[in-house]
């Protein structure tokens, strides 16, 4: 992989983290298309996400230092109750992380018609939420965290995606659109900080021939800068209730990947 190549995939990953079309889906047709072996390099694909949470946090940063402050009054209030929310939204990635990484690492090698299947499941996911309409909660509970939380650890799967099944998982529990979407982009910040940190502990995280640090540094710019951009979009998208025009455009991509399977 050269640095150009990096740059746009890093551009893929900032722009499908945050839009429900499936990050991981779309830089595996990316890798496919430029004939790149990047899906058995996890050192790129954790650098890139590293580039999107930080943008997370640019875009949220005020809510995030609301967030710290009410936690460091050590007591429960409005803000450590979120957190404690957050927390059991983790829950469900954190079991799939520590007892099935391996087999979530079998699957991401199974090519673009697991991409393909996923990418259709995304549409129906997407579909359900924009025409199911349940009565509308004016907070998020601790059930429907865990709930949301379920979602996310299924869609580490390639395809599925992490923004658009817990968004949906959400709007479907009958939550409201922008607290859904704030939710669903802070419980993804965790995670991805987390299995950065085990993979440095590890030993795993580390530049190769194939990825070179001037490639890993252009995907880690293009990924923030294309992160901010759409983390902002899409919140304006998700409360104009519009998904489901990625619902069509998931079909499309997932028809894509049939064909280059």
């Amino acid at each position: 992989m050269n640095w150009f190549e990096a740059l746009i995939l890093g551009i893929v990953q900032g722009i499908t983290e945050f839009l429900p079309v499936s990050s991981s889906g779309h830089l595996q047709i990316g890798a496919t298309l430029f004939n790149i072996d990047s899906a058995g390099n996890m050192s790129f694909a954790v650098v890139v996400h590293a580039a999107t949470v930080l943008s997370t946090i640019v875009v949220f940063w005020k809510i995030t230092v609301k967030l710290f402050t009410g936690l460091l009054k050590f007591k429960w209030n409005t803000e450590t109750e979120y957190i404690a929310k957050l927390a059991v939204s983790m829950i469900p990635v954190a079991i799939a992380g520590v007892f099935f990484k391996d087999e979530i690492k079998t699957i991401f090698s199974g090519g673009l018609v697991t991409v393909g299947i996923c990418l259709f499941i995304t549409a129906i996911l997407l579909t359900f939420s924009y025409y199911l309409k349940p009565r509308t909660k004016n907070n998020i509970s601790f059930i429907d965290s865990f709930i949301i939380g379920i979602a996310q650890a299924i869609a580490v799967l390639p395809g599925l995606s992490r923004s658009g099944s817990t968004i949906a998982t959400g709007l479907m529990l009958g939550n409201k659109k922008e607290n859904v979407a704030q939710f669903s982009f802070l419980m993804v910040l965790i995670p991805i900080i987390g299995e950065a940190l085990l993979d440095l502990c590890k030993g795993e995280f580390s530049c190769n021939a194939s990825i070179p640090a001037t490639a890993m540094i252009a995907g880690f710019l293009s990924a923030f800068v294309s992160g901010l951009f759409a983390c902002t979009v899409m919140i304006n998208i998700v409360k104009r209730g519009k998904l489901v025009w990625f619902a069509v455009y998931c079909a499309v991509a997932g028809t894509v990947a049939f064909i280059f399977s």
